[in-house]
């Protein structure tokens, strides 16, 4: 009869892992039981899936296209090898923070978005949001305990994205916030991804730059750059069209 190869403390230390406690009260008695090995395999699996999905969830990252449909001869200037650097991810060990900076269409989104869609894959806890989104929810809260309870949202995933900071107009309250996010993330040693057009807005996160990688990407808006690809392709299937329909 097939026997378990796992010792009484691992087995022990994987129950209590899974939340398993009937079984964990009489871990010495099913140590060597055959099918063991199998349940304790099934348990794990579904453990991880239900996890991966609602790590994912709770990212709110929505659509985006993968990192293989980036086009890496498109902007005038990119560091492709700081790039490649962030997707072995040593910036999160680090506690690193990320700057995106450049102007629009240009794929700062999407690369923020792929860094922590991987993320998430690797284990990590991760959220993305739009900076107007994020700073309104956290304006419209009503008392002091609401706004603490709120900022969990923004502060407690591993990962924060702020999406387009600087495409819009900061009142006061709005910096105190956006502040307040940056510095209890700070605080924590959890990092943050940001992604801007203007290179001044570092300065109202000044905490970022203490330990940060700044890519900065430069060139004409690669969405335009389709847009204009597309209204090409249409124009010249109307003329193929209109050819086609003289001709019969």
């Amino acid at each position: 009869m097939a026997t378990s190869s796992l010792s009484l403390e691992s087995l022990k230390a994987r129950l209590r892992r899974l939340n398993l406690y009937g079984l964990l009260a009489h871990a010495e008695e099913i140590l060597t039981e055959p099918w063991l090995e199998r349940v304790l395999a099934i348990e794990e699996s579904e453990r991880q899936h239900r996890s991966l999905k609602r790590r994912l969830s709770n990212a709110r990252l929505g659509s985006f296209k993968p990192m293989a449909d980036f086009d890496y001869s498109w902007p005038e200037e990119l560091d492709r090898a700081l790039l490649d650097e962030l997707f072995t991810f040593s910036f999160l060990e680090q506690t690193a923070n990320i700057v995106i900076i450049g102007p629009n269409g240009l794929g700062k989104t999407m690369i923020a978005k792929n860094l922590l869609h991987q993320a998430i894959l690797r284990g990590f806890s991760a959220r993305f949001t739009a900076a107007s989104d994020m700073l309104h929810d956290l304006a419209a809260q009503d008392s002091s305990m609401q706004l603490a309870r709120r900022l969990r949202r923004y502060t407690t995933p591993a990962v924060l994205c702020v999406d387009e900071v600087g495409y819009l107009s900061y009142d006061a309250r709005y910096a105190d916030l956006l502040f307040e996010v940056i510095t209890r993330r700070y605080q924590q040693h959890r990092c943050v991804v940001l992604t801007t057009n203007k290179a001044c807005v570092v300065a109202l996160v000044d905490r970022l730059v203490h330990r940060s990688e700044i890519l900065t990407i430069a060139g004409d808006s690669y969405r335009l750059k389709e847009a204009q690809e597309r209204a090409a392709q249409r124009a010249s299937r109307r003329t193929a069209g209109r050819k086609t329909r003289r001709g019969s």
